[in-house]
């Protein structure tokens, strides 16, 4: 079960950061993964709120089922990824000063057994963690730019 960790720091104050994030249904505007959302939940943000997304890597794709667990405006969002791919994510923004902001994301993926399962993941987070450190420049040019 592989962690993923990836970071970056954004010129912007975590509210300003938090008010591009908090909009679940935007993430594909800076996620190259993740191709459409569509909320399963009357409900689209705060605890709770589900979502299905359309999942792209590579030849691979899936619909990831999450979960909204742990919500703190400007601080954290936390997701369950209850579909094939199981585990925990989560987002956290922390001030670093002179209104800046530490965006750090982790997750805690399950492979299923047809994806390789342990060893699956093993050789994925690499990739993953590639993708996401390119999710994360393309979120940080988004909220400088604005």
């Amino acid at each position: 079960m592989p962690r993923i960790e990836v970071a970056t720091t954004i010129d912007a104050p975590p509210e300003a950061l938090w008010a591009r994030i908090e909009d679940v249904g935007t993430h594909v505007d800076w996620m190259a993964d993740a191709e459409a959302i569509r909320f399963t939940s009357e409900q689209t943000a705060g605890v709770g709120t589900t979502f299905d997304c359309d999942t792209k890597v590579g030849p691979l794709k899936l619909t990831d089922r999450m979960a909204v667990t742990e919500w703190e405006t400007a601080r954290t969002m936390g997701v369950r990824h209850e579909g094939l791919v199981t585990g925990e994510g989560r987002f956290t923004l922390t001030a670093v000063g002179d209104g800046r902001t530490e965006f750090a994301w982790a997750e805690t993926l399950r492979f299923p057994w047809w994806m390789g399962g342990p060893v699956g993941g093993a050789v994925g987070a690499p990739v993953l963690r590639a993708i996401w450190r390119k999710n994360l420049a393309r979120l940080k040019a988004l909220v400088e730019e604005a």
